[in-house]
Parts: C-alpha cells; sequence; structure tokens
C-alpha cells in the first residue's frame, strides 16, 4: 500500500522542532495534572447542568499530556483516517520505490512542521480521529503558560479551559451521531474530489503549503488550494457550519457558567480575548494560513448565533439543534438565528422566548 506521509518521521520532527514548556519543578506538574483531572471532573458536572445535555456513550477519562504526546495523540489520529482513504484512492497501487519514500518522508517533515508550531499553541481538544468516542486531551505546559502570561488565578483559568473543552466532549458524547456525521463528511470530501491521484497530490500540496507559512509567513499560497470543485466547496460549508456551531456553542456555555463558578472570569475573559487579537505581523500571518484566524472568527460568530436562538427559544430548544444532521445550521442560518429557528420550530417559535 502506498505511504503518503512518513508518520515516524512526522512524529520525530514535530518533538524536535517542539518548543520546550515553561519551567516547573516535579511537584509543580504533577500538582497541575492533578487539578487538571480534578477540574475536568468539576466542569462536567456544569456543563451537564447548564445545557441539559448528558453523554450518552462511555468516554475514556481526560488524557493530561505534555506538547510532545498532543503531537503523538494527533499523529496517531491522522494515521487511522488518512491511510484508508490514500489505500483507496490510490487502488494500492505502489508508487516507483524512490518516488514513495522521498514523497512519504518530505510530507512526514511537512506535518511534523505543522503539528510542532500548533503544539506550543493548543489549550485543549477533543480528539475524534484515534477511536469512538474521541478522547479529550488537555495540553498542561500551554495552560500552565497562558495562565502566567496573562497573570491568571490558575485554578479560575485552569477551570475556565475546562469548561471549553468539556463542551466538546459532551457534543459528541451525547450526540451519539455526531463523530460518524463528522468522520462522514471528512469522506465526503475526498469522494467529491475529481481523480484520485489528482487529489493525493493536492493533499501533498495542502500540507506544503501548511508548512510554509510556519517556516515562511510572507507566503502567499492558500489552503484552499486543495479544493477545487463544486463538490468540495458544498462539503466544506457544511463543515464550516458544524464548526462554527460546536465552537461557539462551547464559548456559549463557559460564559455562562463562568460567572456562577469562576470568581476572576471577567478578568479572565478581558485578558485572554486581547491575547487572540494581539500577535506580531509574522505571528499573524502564520495564524491566517493555518487557519487559526478563521477559528477565532468561528468563536465569535458561532456564540452570537447560539445565544440568538437561546433568546428565542432556550436552552431546550436549542438542543433540538442535536436531533439529526438535518437540525443543523446551515452556513447561511448561522447569520440568522431567526430562520434556523423558523426552519426547526416553526414560524411561531422564531419570537424572543418568555423570562
Amino acid at each position: 500500500m502506498a505511504q503518503f506521509v512518513d508518520w515516524d518521521l512526522a512524529a520525530a520532527t514535530a518533538g524536535a522542532l517542539g518548543k520546550s514548556g515553561p519551567r516547573v519543578s516535579y511537584a509543580e506538574a504533577t500538582d497541575v495534572v492533578t487539578e487538571l483531572r480534578r477540574l475536568t471532573e468539576e466542569a462536567a458536572g456544569h456543563v451537564a447542568d447548564y445545557t441539559g445535555l448528558r453523554s450518552q456513550v462511555a468516554h475514556p477519562p481526560v488524557r493530561v499530556v505534555d506538547r510532545r504526546d498532543w503531537a503523538a495523540a494527533n499523529i496517531a489520529g491522522l494515521r487511522e483516517v488518512i491511510t484508508p482513504l490514500v489505500s483507496r484512492l490510490s487502488g494500492d497501487k505502489r508508487p516507483g520505490a524512490l518516488t514513495e519514500a522521498v514523497g512519504s518522508r518530505l510530507t512526514g517533515v511537512q506535518a511534523g512542521t505543522i503539528l510542532a508550531y500548533l503544539s506550543g499553541r493548543v489549550l485543549g481538544q477533543y480528539e475524534v480521529f484515534a477511536g469512538d468516542p474521541g478522547q479529550l486531551l488537555l495540553v498542561a505546559p500551554n495552560i500552565v503558560e497562558v495562565e502566567r502570561k496573562l497573570g491568571a488565578d490558575p485554578r479560575d483559568f485552569r477551570l475556565w479551559v475546562c469548561l471549553h473543552e468539556v463542551t466538546h466532549r459532551t457534543q459528541f458524547t451525547s450526540v451519539p451521531w455526531m463523530r460518524a456525521y463528522f468522520l462522514g463528511e471528512v469522506q465526503a470530501f475526498v469522494d467529491a474530489a475529481q481523480g484520485g491521484e489528482h487529489l493525493l497530490e493536492r493533499l501533498r500540496r495542502g500540507v506544503a503549503t501548511l508548512s510554509d507559512a510556519v517556516k515562511d509567513p510572507e507566503s502567499r499560497a492558500s489552503v484552499l488550494d486543495i479544493v477545487q470543485t463544486p463538490a468540495q466547496r458544498a462539503v466544506l460549508d457544511r463543515l464550516t457550519a458544524l464548526m462554527t456551531l460546536l465552537e461557539g456553542h462551547a464559548e456559549f456555555v463557559m460564559d455562562g457558567v463562568g460567572p456562577q463558578v469562576i470568581p476572576s472570569v471577567e478578568s479572565i475573559r478581558a485578558s485572554f480575548n486581547r491575547r487572540r487579537e494581539s500577535g506580531n505581523p509574522v505571528e499573524k500571518a502564520i495564524r491566517r494560513l493555518l487557519g487559526i484566524e478563521v477559528k477565532m472568527r468561528q468563536y465569535a460568530e458561532g456564540r452570537k448565533f447560539v445565544h440568538g436562538v437561546v433568546d428565542r427559544v432556550g436552552m431546550p430548544g436549542f438542543n433540538k439543534i442535536f436531533s439529526s444532521p438535518l437540525t443543523l445550521p446551515r452556513l447561511d442560518e448561522l447569520g440568522d438565528p431567526g430562520a434556523w429557528v423558523a426552519r426547526v420550530h416553526g414560524p411561531a417559535g422564531a419570537t424572543p422566548a418568555a423570562g
């Protein structure tokens, strides 16, 4: 079977290029891990009470990881998804030995470069690729580094992060079809390509574009270069709508729960927003090309949508959004929550909820 990425080389590259974490003693590191595990459980109770959503499937406990382990977990997940896709697209035909060796190693270095960059910035993640139903990851050194830079109360900041990430876990474990739907859309994106071999080359170019963005922020290449067919753009619209909903919902929940359980939440939110918006020109260029700027917009747009729906139909009415893929918001509805309410609840539901 053709190998698209040298995954072992990707892991080694991510480990070699990843930044070292903040200085902490062994005792401090142990305390951070213990508290993050405890706060994850606390956050789970708050999220369930606030949203009315409860896990319908068993899930593994949170994994508190360092930067190298975060990169390794993502490589394992990507490997599980990409390897069978490449096998299907290539028809299990092997290219020449030299072509395969050089191509897979080059892509491995590029993928490792991307993951090394992201490993120093991600605070937490619900990783859905590696297994069913997914795995909640918290990146301890990044959380400690950011709380120190913000001058935030450690316990408050850690609980605030946990609220956001546990909401993502809740979205996937309380809505049993969510993971399969997401993976199905990824499959649909591949199926919508014109020609398997041509797609593999575009995927390689996309990975190279991202890697170049990390190393050369003056690059004018776009990751959208890999999206060429109308069918792929339609799938991308659905994925964008889904991710905007999930990110906005997590932001809405952390802002709704935060004032009740985190004394310094207003200060944390203000400081964190300033951090999101700041950054030197090089940093901003890298974030744009990696899609991080898009993700930051998704937080704001999604939160506004969720707020608009909850204002109209309350939290139980909002939760109808998770009834089936057909009740998820369309891309154009994200800017018009009343349109989603009218479609799902009927015209009578499109008025603000009482109280």
